[in-house]
């Protein structure tokens, strides 16, 4: 069926979908809402909001939702059940409460949360309920227009390709959206096939949380200032930090769908932490934390010589890396978990202190299914894991980045260096001092739509072509595309440098990107700035060559 076929058989779903439908005047983003069925991958949905099949929408998420029924249904267990949370974006209750009908429909006992809660928490609440999965609606720290759907397994875990394989296949064979089985809700609470849960869950998370604590003797002389970017992590973080004090950004405080403050509720980027860093000023406080939506990433500003300075990714996971183990004791099974496109500094300190350091492919789901493999075989023992993309787990009481305990960690660390009248900043220069100075970057390149999808594909073939000469001071090319160290194959570069320098290179699983990792290595600030710059441009020119070639 084409694109136009699939609009008319739409404009008869509902009034509100038609009369969506019938207000789109631009025959391509016709094409757009229709050219292909929304995507399930290891990252389960995610999309713009609208109509169309290409589209996150009631019909869209109840297709994906019979999908993992069938699934969990031939797993032939004989309780069922599965948990669902959802943030605060808009539509988000609605999609939350339409895979609920459909779930119990097909006889599959829901847990649902009665308010938005941070995706950690839905890890945390499926091995506490004892489910057969979970499900949390969010896009993360995507911009407004849209929304999510995320999946994950027995352990907590978002679903690896070798388990999402089995729910596409189930997803594939279902052809109409519109004919769906769906329940009554108040019907299925009342027959117990519907859970509501929220706050008791929640206080036995924090309870974990707090288990994860390094030092509180100093949270009295740190002043914190938080904003949750409207997002679920209000109420969590500030539980979790019950011991210091916290100035809350009041105009970022509640939820609100449109996050009508930022640019974009994404705490990597500084203009997110505007107002929180403002208040920050007039308060003279020594650091700001903020968290995106569903509270699984945070973003760190520190107060130094009366500036406040944003950390990266990779420097705050150096720091609780270097933090943890400072106090933690080790053995011959505890490991360190990182991404390949996270840089090796927390990782040396992790060598430093006798762990082991394991790499994983871009994304928490590979860490988590670490985890759970550890658990299984108890060869080796998580203590930490995270990614250069703002996302830390400390302990095991989730199998995803945890925003909640990650802002307690951060502020006890705070807390201890000032004590000791130092900063976070003066610790990491600490760090660079004794393992060489990292510079980070990275470049997202918006490539939109069908045409966008085969710009990125067009630039991968050229970027495998080159190989080598791409980059004059490339010792060896990494593919993982054709499986590395016993990895999953992915559509990755990783070009490595003669100075143990590297880029690597990926099309984003979630978006219409195609992003651009460096990592650059060097004796000083001077030195790696002009590497980077060289580098970056080659990339910047490769990039925009493409786009022209196509467009032309």
């Amino acid at each position: 069926m084409n694109y136009k076929e699939k609009y008319q058989q739409w404009l008869n779903f509902d009034e509100k979908t038609r009369h969506e439908l019938l207000n789109i005047h631009d025959e391509k983003e016709i094409e757009d809402c229709f050219y292909k069925d929304l995507s399930f991958g290891t990252g389960g949905l995610r999309g713009v909001m609208g109509a169309g099949s290409n589209r996150m929408n009631q019909y869209t998420v109840q297709k994906a939702t019979l999908g993992l029924a069938h699934y969990i249904n031939s797993m032939h267990e004989k309780k069922k059940s599965i948990v669902i949370a959802y943030d605060t974006r808009n539509h988000s209750k609605e999609f939350a409460e339409a895979a609920a009908s459909v779930l119990c429909a097909e006889g599959i006992k829901v847990y649902l949360f009665e308010d938005v809660m941070p995706t950690p928490v839905l890890s945390f609440a499926v091995r506490y309920f004892k489910a057969s999965a979970g499900i949390v609606i969010t896009a993360s720290h995507n911009p407004k227009e849209y929304n999510g759907y995320k999946v994950y397994n027995q352990y907590g875990g978002q679903l690896v390709p070798s388990e999402a394989d089995h729910v596409i296949r189930y997803i594939e064979k279902i052809q109409d959206f519109s004919s769906i089985p769906t329940a009554d809700l108040a019907e299925c609470e009342s027959s117990d096939s519907l859970v509501w849960i929220g706050e008791k869950v929640l206080d036995c998370f924090i309870q974990e949380v707090a288990k994860q604590s390094i030092d509180q003797n100093h949270s009295k002389n740190l002043k914190v200032v938080y904003t949750p970017l409207h997002g679920t992590g209000n109420i969590p973080v500030r539980k979790a930090l019950d011991n210091f004090s916290v100035s809350v950004v009041k105009e970022q405080e509640l939820p609100d769908g449109d996050f009508s403050t930022v640019r974009s509720p994404n705490p990597e980027e500084r203009d997110a932490l505007n107002l929180a860093i403002q208040q920050a000023k007039k308060e003279k406080a020594d650091i700001v934390i903020g968290t995106d939506p569903d509270c699984d990433r945070i973003g760190v500003a520190v107060r130094h010589e009366d500036q406040y300075i944003l950390l990266t990714g990779n420097q705050i996971g150096a720091l609780l890396v270097d933090f943890v183990l400072s106090s933690k004791e080790v053995n011959e099974k505890s490991t360190l978990i990182k991404t390949i496109v996270t840089n090796d500094l927390g990782a040396e300190v992790a060598l430093d202190h006798g762990l082991h350091v394991l790499n994983t492919l871009t994304g928490f789901k590979y860490i988590g299914e670490k985890m759970t493999e550890f658990n299984h075989n108890q060869t080796q023992e998580f203590v930490m894991g995270y990614e250069e993309s703002y996302g830390y787990l400390v302990g095991t009481h989730a199998r995803d980045k945890d925003a909640v305990v990650a802002a307690r960690v951060i502020c006890e660390m705070a807390s201890v260096y000032k004590a000791n009248k130092e900063t976070l900043i003066d610790r990491i220069e600490k760090l660079y001092s004794k393992y060489g100075f990292y510079l980070d970057a990275l470049d997202s390149f918006v490539l939109k739509g069908k045409d966008g999808a085969e710009k990125i594909q067009m630039l991968m073939a050229q970027l495998r072509e080159q190989q080598n000469s791409f980059i004059p001071s490339t010792k060896a090319v990494l593919d993982y595309s054709s499986g590395i160290d016993s990895l999953p194959k992915e559509n990755v570069l990783k070009f490595i440098l003669l100075d143990d320098s590297w880029v690597a290179v990926r099309p984003s699983g979630t978006e219409p990107k195609i992003k651009v990792y460096y990592s650059i290595k060097e004796k000083d600030k001077v030195k790696a700035q002009h590497k980077l710059d060289q580098i970056r441009e080659k990339f910047e020119s490769l990039i925009v060559g493409v786009k022209e070639t196509i467009s032309v």
